[in-house]
C-alpha cells in the first residue's frame, strides 16, 4: 500500500521540518508538501489532492482558521490543528475543531525533545485515526450507493432444448376434442372473494378522500434562558471574543465552598437527576449539537468530560456557553451542582461527584493517575456517579478515540441506571468510545447526533 499524503503547513520553517520528522518516523504517511501559510495551503490543497494536513492556527497572510473554512467547503479532507498555547491560537483552535478539524495536537517546546516526541505519539495516534475514520465513511457511502439488483440483472441458467420427435409430437396433437374444449379453470369466485365483494357493496364511499390533508401540528417554542434572549447579536455571533483565560483550579481538600454555602441559604432544592456526558475526537462540536438544544429549565445538571489538555477545556467552556440555553462552565474544585448547568472537567484533572449535606452535590477535582490515558477520564467520572443511588442518573457518550467510559457505563447500565445513550456511527467524526459501549451492550439508545438532545430531555423530563 502507498503511504498516505500529508501536507505540512506552518509559517516556522523549523517548525515544518520538526513536524515533517514526526510524521516520516511512521511509514505509512509520507510528507508530500509543505506551505507557509493558508492561502498556499489552499493552492497545494487543490493541486496535489493530499488525503491529511496539518494545518499551523496562527500564521500571516491568512490564518489556519481561514484556510480551514475553505478546504472544507471545497475540499474536504481530515485536517489536524497544531496549536499554540497563547489565548488567541486556544480560542481559534476550539473554533477549528467546532468548524470541521479532525483534532489538534498543541505545538511541542522546540528545546525539549521528550516534548517533542511526547506530540510525535500524540500527532501519529491522530493520523491513523483520522485514516480510519475516513476508510469508514467512504465505505458506508459506497455501500449506501450500492445499485439494487434489477430482474433483468439476474442471470438466467440455460436449459437444455429437447427436441421432441416427429412421433412424439403427432401424439401430442392427437387429444380428444371434448378434452380440449373443457374449462380448464373453475371460474366460480372462492369464498373470500365474494366475502370481500359483499363487504365493498356494503361499505360507503368517499370520493373526497384524497383531497383531505392533516394539518401539521405546530411544535412549542423551546424555552431559552433570560440571559440567552437578553444577549446581544456580536455575543451569539460565531467570531465573538472568549473571555481571557484563568489559571486552572487548585486542588485542595474538599471542604463546603462559599457557593454551597450561598446554596443552601437561599433556598436551593436537593437534586433529583443528574446527567454525566463522555467524549473525545470530534466532542466540541458534538457538545455544541447537544447542549444549543437543551432547553434552560432542564431538570438536572450536566456533568462533561471532554479529552483536552489543560486551559483548552476553559475556552471550550466559553466558546459553548455563546450557544447554549444552559449555562455552561469549566468545573471548579468544590462546585455545588444545580439545574440547568452544564460542568466541563478542566484539561489534566479528574472530575468527581460527590454527596454533600442538604441533599446536594458538588464536584471535586484529583490529579490521580490517568485512567485509560487520559486525565480527565470519562470512566473516573462515571464511577463516581455509580454510587450516587439516591439520584435518577443518566449517562451519554459521543464520539471519541478508544473505549474511555464505556467499563462504567456497563457498570453504571448494570446497576439500573435510568438510561444510557451512545451516539451511533453515522455521525460520529471517530466511533470508537460509543462502539466499546454498544460492543459491551449497555446502551440503551443508539442515536444520531442530532436525535441526542431531544430524547435526552424527554426521559429526565
Amino acid at each position: 500500500m502507498k503511504p498516505y499524503k500529508v501536507l505540512v503547513v506552518d509559517d516556522s520553517a523549523f517548525m515544518r521540518k520538526i513536524i515533517s520528522d514526526l510524521i516520516e518516523n511512521d511509514a505509512d504517511f509520507q510528507v508530500t508538501a509543505t506551505a507557509a501559510n493558508g492561502r498556499e495551503a489552499i493552492e497545494k490543497v487543490n493541486e496535489l489532492r493530499p488525503d491529511l494536513v496539518t494545518m499551523d492556527v496562527e500564521m500571516p497572510e491568512m490564518n489556519g482558521l481561514e484556510a480551514l473554512k475553505i478546504i472544507m467547503a471545497s475540499h474536504p479532507l481530515p485536517v489536524i490543528m497544531v496549536s499554540g498555547i497563547n489565548e488567541e491560537g486556544m480560542k481559534e483552535t476550539i473554533l477549528a475543531l467546532e468548524w470541521g478539524a479532525f483534532d489538534f495536537i498543541r505545538k511541542p517546546s522546540i528545546s525539549n525533545s521528550q516534548d517533542i516526541m511526547a506530540v510525535g505519539e500524540s500527532l501519529k495516534e491522530q493520523m491513523r485515526e483520522a485514516m480510519l475514520a475516513r476508510q469508514q465513511r467512504e465505505a458506508r457511502a459506497a455501500a449506501n450507493k450500492a445499485p439494487e439488483t434489477k430482474p433483468s440483472d439476474i442471470p438466467i441458467p440455460s436449459i437444455p432444448v429437447i427436441k421432441p420427435s416427429l412421433k412424439e409430437l403427432k401424439s401430442s396433437l392427437d387429444v380428444p376434442k371434448k378434452a380440449a374444449d373443457k374449462p380448464q379453470i373453475d371460474s366460480k369466485p372462492s369464498p373470500e372473494i365474494e366475502a370481500a365483494k359483499r363487504l365493498k357493496e356494503k361499505l360507503p364511499v368517499d370520493n373526497n378522500v384524497s383531497k383531505k390533508v392533516a394539518k401539521p401540528l405546530a411544535s412549542p417554542p423551546k424555552p431559552a434562558s433570560e440571559k440567552f434572549l437578553n444577549r446581544s447579536k456580536a455575543e451569539n455571533h460565531p467570531m465573538s471574543p472568549i473571555s481571557r483565560l484563568v489559571p486552572e483550579p487548585s486542588v485542595e481538600a474538599f471542604t463546603e465552598p462559599p457557593a454551597a454555602i450561598a446554596d443552601r441559604k437561599s433556598g436551593v432544592k436537593g437534586l433529583r437527576k443528574l446527567v454525566a456526558v463522555g467524549c473525545s475526537t470530534g466532542g466540541p462540536r458534538a457538545l455544541k449539537a447537544l447542549l444549543e438544544n437543551i432547553p434552560a429549565d432542564f431538570p438536572a445538571p450536566i456533568v462533561i468530560v471532554q479529552h483536552m489538555p489543560p486551559n483548552f477545556t476553559k475556552s471550550l467552556a466559553q466558546r459553548l456557553n455563546t450557544f447554549s440555553p444552559l449555562e455552561v462552565t469549566e468545573a471548579e474544585q468544590g462546585m455545588t451542582l444545580r439545574q440547568g448547568v452544564a460542568y466541563i472537567a478542566p484539561g489534566g484533572y479528574h472530575m468527581k461527584v460527590i454527596s454533600i449535606p442538604g441533599g446536594q452535590y458538588a464536584v471535586t477535582l484529583t490529579k490521580e493517575e490517568m485512567r485509560n490515558g487520559h486525565r480527565p477520564s470519562v470512566d473516573v467520572l462515571f464511577e463516581s456517579v455509580l454510587s450516587l443511588t439516591s439520584l435518577e442518573r443518566h449517562a451519554v457518550l459521543m464520539t471519541g478515540m478508544g473505549s474511555d467510559g464505556a467499563k462504567m457505563m456497563k457498570s453504571l447500565y448494570d446497576s439500573g441506571v435510568t438510561s444510557t445513550f451512545a451516539e451511533s456511527e453515522e455521525t460520529c467524526v471517530v466511533y470508537g468510545m460509543p462502539r466499546s459501549a454498544v460492543e459491551l451492550q449497555c446502551v440503551k439508545y443508539v442515536l444520531p447526533l442530532q436525535e441526542i438532545a431531544p430524547r435526552l430531555v424527554q426521559a429526565v423530563k
